[in-house]
This record gives C-alpha cells, structure tokens and sequence, in this order.
C-alpha cells in the first residue's frame, strides 16, 4: 500500500515524499486509524493533517495513542474509505505536526515514538503525572516551546540541552532538585520558569544563557544568587520570591536591562543599591526585615512605577524619595513608619498604601480617604510645616451651640460635611443646615447605623465630589445619590448591598467605587455602563461571573479588585482588558490561573488569559 500511496499525483508535498523515500521503515506509510479508538476523534486528526496543530487537552489520556505519533506517517482513514478526493482532501500533500497540546492529561510517560513528529515547534504536556522524558526529545531539533509544568519530575535529561532553537521552557510545578549540567547551551532561551521546585542553587554556568529575556526562580529553597547573574545582559524580568535569599549579590546592580524585580518573601536585611539598573520600573520587595530606606537605595531609579515594601521593618522614609519622579504605586503597609516625608506629597502618584503604620503626623480619616487626600494633605504641609502647624490639624471642632454635634471646623476649612462614627441611624437635619452657603466637596457618613441615603444629600448636588458611606446598614440605593452629578469618588463597602440601580449611570464623573463587603452575586450591570470608571472594588462578595466583552468597552478601567468572591472561572477574554494595570482575583474557587500565575502580576495574568483564548 505504500508504493501506492507514494504514486500519487505529482503535488506531492516535497518534504514528506523525501521521508516516504528514505529507507527508515519508521517512515513507511502504513494503514492509519489504528490504536485510536474513541479517544482522539478522526475529525480531529483530519484537521490536524490540515493546519498542523492538535489539541488534545482535558481528554483523559493515559497514554498518547500511537495514531498521534504517527500523524505524519501513515495514510489516514478517510484514504481507505474513500478513494476520490476533492482538492480539500487531497492526504498526501497534509501539513507537518508543528503544534502538539495533550495537556491536562493523566499521562506518566511518553514513548520514544516522539521522534516521529520532528517538525514540532510546540510541544505542550502541563497537568499530567509525568516522572521523565523520553531520551528521543533530543530528536525534535525544531521545537521552541516546550510546556511541561505542573508534572512529578525530578531530574531533567541531558537530552533536552539538545534543543538549540528553545525559546521558552516551562518547568514550574514539578519536583526538580538540580539543574541539569550543559543547560547553558540552550543559548536562543528567552524565557525560562523553573518556579516551584526544590532547587537549593543556581549553577554560575547559568549565566551564559546570553539571550534570557525573563527567568521565574520563585517558590524555590535558594539562599544565595550566583554573582555571574549579571552576564545575562537581556534579562527584564527576574523573579526570586518566596525563596530563602539574606542578600542579594551586589553585580545584580549592573542589569541594565532589568525592568521587573521580584524578591518578596525573603530573608533580606537590606536593599541593595541600583547604580546601572536604569531601566528597572518594579521593585517588589515586600515580606522581608528590611530595617532601613536610604537615599543611596533610592537615587539611581530613575524609571521606577511601581516600589513595594510593604511587611518590612522600616522606621522611616528618605527625603530623597521625592527622586522617584515616574512613581506611580508606592506600598509602605505594615512597617513600623510613625512620620512621613512632606516631599512625598509632590509625587504624583496613583496608589500608596499607608495601613498597619503607627502614624503620628496624619489623622486616620485622612488615609482612609485614600491616596490623593494624603498627598494634598502632605503638600499642604510643605506650605506651613512647622510644629506648631502640624498638630493643627487635630485641634478641637469648632461649635455653635445650636450645632453641638456638627463639625464646623470640617466644614469650613476641608470643605467636608463629617457626620462619621456615631452610630446613628439618621443624619440630624441640624447637620445639613450646618452647610449654610459653605462649598461642600466631601461628605463623610460611615461607622453608622443608616439604613437609606439621607434624601437631603440632594442639597449638594452641584457641588460634591466624594462621598464615604461606607460601615452602614444600606441595602439600597436611592434615586437621591444618582443626582450627584459632579460625584468621582463613592465608597459603599462594609453594608448589605446586592444590586444598584440602573440610574447610577447618571453619575457621568465617576471614577471609584468602592462595593467591598457587600452582597452582590453579580457585577452590576449598570458599572459596565458607567464609562469614566477608572476602580472597582468589589471584593468579599459572592460575584460569580463578570461579562468581559462589556468590560473591553471600559477603557478607563485601571483597577479591578474581585478577591474573596465566587468565581468559579475566569474567562480567557478577560485578558483583552489590556488597560487593566491592578487585576486582584485572589481567594476564589477557580482552578485557573494558578496561584503561581497571580504572584506575578496583572501583566502575566492577561498575557496567560489571552492565550486561553480559543482560535
């Protein structure tokens, strides 16, 4: 049968009549179909043969049948059955096997007849039970991406050192100890995860991977970093958290092309210095005991956005920091900070996170406004600063005797209507007549008892901005907070809220919301309507689902927070979203992304969701 297959019509595809030919009896064809089954559907193969991809994730596979190694070798079914074909169907001139996904399997080995399909540029087996591969890997001299993460492997063979046109290797999630030895020669390596194994060191030879463009050492046992790191003049993006690193060697400073910076949950005492690192944009240095911030830590950052060292042991913060001109987020929570630089006010940033600091100097009602009410204050300060200023802004309330429970003082000087932590039930008329012909931007009502909206809130429609209703007893919301036309920032979290009503896209300025601790069972519908929406924070809720073709429409949405909810899956599509800088999705029941996926960020997150995407 095969000399008749190899008489075909003279179109036959060159590169595999060159392998009909040769004398390897491997490469004979032989009747296909065989050894199949009902597991790979021959539809499936039939497109397969035409586009040069297979997909055979999720299907229960113990093993690959051998109709899969042999694709490319052997006449296909359809040949046997029917012998006129139209120019669709013509077998012989099928494509080369250059995609293979069999992920999501129950696989614990793969055979040597791997060899069989040496045209493979991507080879994907993540999710199986896989203790080793076969020697005959060494065979597939085209291969680029290679996905073997979420195995049992131990050892890696020498073999895969072989594959010289390997551009990304992922190895996450097994149970590697060492590094296999002439790993260096796989010098067209781009991208490399070996996150979440057992390695304890990383070989000096490493850093001859001259092409490396973004290594993930996270989840290991590493105590040290070899000092020939910096050899690897392309790296952007390195990740080393949640290792056992007490110093970081002092050549990383000289990674110039370093953008990403990842060290969280280490051991390290202090930072190190970045003199050459002009390029670096996040430096992720939270959960270390990182005692001390000084200006030679901070001066070289020229391109810095992003710089957190929250869970540290830090006492203060540098003038100097006011050197971080691109600083965008700075998180500073739970160290032992008591002041803060005035200077810090002239940054221009977008988040900065302050809690589980012994503040002295800032009024908690001042943080708990946000990031943009702690600069103004700060920058306020540089005007006045002085001891006798400072401690200003906690003197007494100013009261009239008809208004002894308004805050006149707020009202007048921060142009804030502050009926807060009382309990009540009701806001007193006595608080609203208190605004008289004074200019109201912020209303703060949270830590009560309210039950409704205050219809009077109306009163200050042309006028407010923010609105802090946040610790109280609402289950609704009425038509009266829809009027605040001029309204960008509304926080709603910690009441008993399950849906908004659809008039709330009236609320033309909104950019924050804030639905934390509620009842929702769904995004709301009207959010996606809302289009000036620039955060959401919806966490600790039970939101099952979010629509992301309504979401892409949102173009100001930088920020979404949905951690603590029920979301059983994350659609792929989601990954469009590419203006989303902080996507929070932690504390879900979905299986994927992994947890490993979350660690490293918003990027990462929408990068993998987009290739989840069906073609």
């Amino acid at each position: 049968m095969g000399g008749a297959a190899v008489s075909g019509p003279g179109t036959l595809n060159m590169s595999r009549m060159k392998r009909v030919a040769g004398p390897d009896p491997r490469a004979g064809f032989k009747a296909g179909g065989r050894d199949c089954g009902t597991s790979v559907p021959q539809g499936l193969l039939k497109a397969a043969r035409k586009s040069g991809q297979l997909n055979l994730s999720g299907r229960n596979l113990s093993e690959v049948p051998q109709c899969v190694w042999r694709i490319n070798v052997d006449i296909p079914e359809e040949a046997n059955q029917n012998l006129s074909f139209g120019a669709t169907e013509r077998w012989w001139e099928q494509t080369d096997l250059t995609k293979l996904i069999i992920s999501n399997n129950k696989l614990q080995s793969l055979t040597d007849d791997l060899r069989l399909l040496p045209a493979l540029t991507v080879l994907d087996i993540h999710d199986n039970q896989l203790t080793s591969l076969p020697s005959a890997i060494r065979e597939l001299a085209n291969l680029q991406k290679l996905n073997i993460s979420h195995n049992k492997l131990k050892i890696l063979p020498e073999e895969i050192t072989n594959l010289r046109n390997l551009k990304c290797l992922y190895l996450q999630h097994n149970e590697l100890t060492c590094i296999s030895e002439g790993f260096e020669q796989l010098s067209n390596l781009e991208d490399l995860d070996l996150s979440n194994n057992r390695l304890t060191t990383v070989p000096a030879s490493f850093s001859s991977l001259s092409s490396l463009v973004r290594l993930n050492l996270s989840s290991n046992q590493l105590k040290s970093l070899p000092a020939e790191i910096n050899r690897m003049k392309r790296l952007k993006h390195l990740d080393c958290n949640s290792n056992l690193l007490e110093t970081v060697p002092p050549e990383l400073a000289g990674m110039e092309s370093l953008e990403l910076l990842y060290l969280w949950r280490n051991k390290l005492r202090f930072l190190p210095e970045f003199p050459s690192c002009s390029l670096l944009k996040e430096l992720h240095v939270g959960e270390n005991q990182i005692e001390m911030l000084e200006a030679e830590h901070l001066k070289h950052l020229k391109s810095i956005l992003v710089l957190d060292l929250r869970d540290n042991k830090l006492k203060s913060v540098p003038d100097e920091i006011i050197l971080l001109h691109s600083l965008e987020r700075l998180d500073l929570s739970n160290n032992d900070i008591s002041s803060l630089p005035y200077s810090l006010g002239n940054l221009h940033l977008k988040f900065l996170a302050l809690e589980g600091n012994p503040l002295r100097t800032i009024r908690r009602e001042i943080i708990n406004k946000g990031t943009q009410e702690v600069l103004k204050y700060l920058r306020s300060k540089i005007k006045d600063d002085g001891p006798s200023q400072r401690d200003s802004a906690t003197e007494t309330a100013m009261t009239l005797p008809s208004e002894s429970r308004v805050n006149i003082h707020a009202i007048v000087t921060l142009k804030m209507l502050d009926y807060s932590d009382k309990q009540a039930t009701l806001i007193p008329d006595e608080v609203f007549d208190a605004v008289k012909s004074n200019i109201i931007t912020s209303v703060n009502f949270s830590k009560n008892q309210i039950c409704e909206i205050p219809k009077r809130m109306v009163e200050l429609k042309e006028m407010v901005s923010d609105v802090n209703l946040s610790f109280n007893k609402l289950s609704s919301i009425s038509l009266e907070l829809c009027m605040l036309q001029k309204l960008t920032f509304l926080d709603l979290r910690n009441n008993f809220l399950n849906s908004l009503p659809e008039e709330m896209e009236l609320l033309v300025r909104l950019q924050t919301i804030n639905l934390s601790f509620n009842r929702f069972k769904m995004l709301p519908e009207v959010l996606y309507r809302i289009f000036t929406l620039e955060t959401i924070l919806i966490s600790n809720n039970q939101v099952g689902s979010v629509d992301p073709q309504k979401m892409k429409m949102m173009e100001n949405l930088t920020t979404l927070d949905l951690q603590n909810n029920d979301l059983l899956q994350i659609p792929p599509e989601l990954g469009n979203c590419v203006n989303l800088r902080t996507l929070l999705l932690d504390g879900n029941p979905f299986r994927v992304p992994r947890a490993a996926i979350l660690m490293k960020g918003t990027a990462a997150i929408l990068e993998y969701l987009r290739d989840r995407i069906p073609t």
